[in-house]
């Protein structure tokens, strides 16, 4: 009879610590700029990141837990950011990482995750071996996703627009000196070089950096008929206040990033006429992207998103973690990751429909049919060339393999 009430206790318990833990909210890190240069990125994918836990929360979480979110500030700073990833893995014990902003810095930090078989979704950075740093042979499994389309991608299309659809021959390439500006710059050469084109002058200049003279006049002398970049917002205004000071405009193409806030108010009316490869596009093309453009705005009365890329990818990227935690019925770190390989479920994003975007092979959701150029407008981006949302065109997804 002792024995049998010890047996019955000891279920007792086993199912109350099973509920408990159940009942456990699961953590998830967040990382990004929060302040600092590179922070209407990072403000805007931590608040389409959390417009998403919101939304999936209100409905009932996921394995009928709440997704509770471990945010942290990286500052774009590469040692900051690697303190952070050994903080949110061996201190929070997070399931999974959202975000990532900087190539640096994500490439400094996310080797920890890897070693603890944690996965990340990388929802901005753009650094192309960011999703193949850790790739077979040499790893045996890949922790590292990625929702945002890569500087390969957008050097093409760069390329493509500046060679192909407008045909300057004589680049020029203002570049910033941090592992984004110089691995994109890299990217871009290999991109003119394909379409035989070579630059007439490469410039370089740091985070900061408020009078890009020199540069514009050595790309002048060298007789550049546009100007490619690849650099953040505030040295990217600087480029094109310094073009209008010296009374000399030349067009601006360049990366996604002459889409942020913090060049489109710095420059002004300097600014109009800057293109960029874009995911996303603040504008009602979808029911899907006008229900999020509705949202984000109510939530946090603004009328422009300041880096929409930003916050639709990082809304994306709750959706495709969440939906690969129930998949799981876990959040053990490898079957996280092995579910991600192989999603069952169509997750409908702002960005896309994700339909099996990752494969053991392949961390990346972006496809190079998937953005589209956008064009600085009076004080917005909006779509430069509209065939390229026309009809059935809105929504592009990524081909089958």
């Amino acid at each position: 009879m002792r024995f049998a009430t010890t047996l019955l206790a000891l279920a007792a318990s086993t199912a109350l610590a099973a509920t408990a833990v159940a009942q456990q909210p699961i953590k998830v890190g967040l990382s990004g700029p929060f302040t600092g240069g590179s922070a209407s990125m990072g403000v805007s994918m931590r608040d389409g990141v959390k417009l998403a836990v919101g939304e999936i929360n209100k409905a009932g979480g996921v394995l009928g837990r709440q997704i509770v979110l471990v945010e942290r500030d990286d500052e774009a700073r590469n040692e900051l950011g690697v303190q952070i990833a050994q903080e949110l893995i061996n201190k929070e014990q997070v399931a999974a990482t959202l975000g990532y902003i900087n190539t640096g810095v994500s490439l400094a930090s996310q080797r920890f995750y890897e070693e603890a078989e944690i996965p990340v979704l990388n929802n901005v950075a753009t650094g192309t071996a960011i999703a193949t740093q850790f790739k077979a042979p040499e790893y045996k499994y890949n922790y590292i996703f990625r929702t945002s389309a890569n500087d390969a991608i957008q050097s093409g299309m760069i390329a493509e627009e500046a060679v192909a659809r407008h045909g300057f021959k004589k680049p020029a390439i203002l570049a910033d000196s941090t592992n984004y500006g110089q691995l994109g710059r890299e990217d871009l050469e290999k991109a003119l070089a394909a379409r035989g084109v070579k630059p007439v002058a490469e410039e370089k200049f740091n985070i900061g950096d408020t009078d890009m003279t020199s540069q514009l006049l050595r790309a002048k002398q060298a007789g550049a008929d546009v100007i490619l970049t690849y650099a953040i917002g505030p040295e990217l205004a600087q480029i094109a206040n310094g073009m209008a000071k010296l009374g000399w405009k030349l067009p601006m193409i360049g990366s996604w990033t002459l889409s942020m806030a913090t060049f489109i108010d710095n420059a002004g009316p300097n600014g109009d006429g800057a293109l960029m490869p874009e995911t996303f596009i603040q504008a009602p093309t979808t029911p899907k992207r006008t229900a999020f453009i509705a949202a984000y705005q109510a939530a946090y009365k603004v009328d422009r998103i300041p880096s929409p890329v930003s916050a639709a990818q990082g809304y994306d990227s709750v959706y495709l973690l969440a939906a690969a935690i129930t998949q799981a019925k876990s959040t053990d770190g490898a079957k996280i990751r092995a579910a991600l390989e192989n999603l069952q479920t169509k997750v409908e994003g702002v960005v896309t429909t994700y339909d099996h975007p990752f494969t053991a092979t392949d961390h990346e959701a972006i496809t190079a049919n998937i953005p589209v150029f956008g064009v600085v407008k009076a004080g917005r981006v909006v779509v430069a060339h509209a065939e390229d949302l026309a009809g059935d065109k809105a929504l592009r997804v990524k081909a089958k393999n």
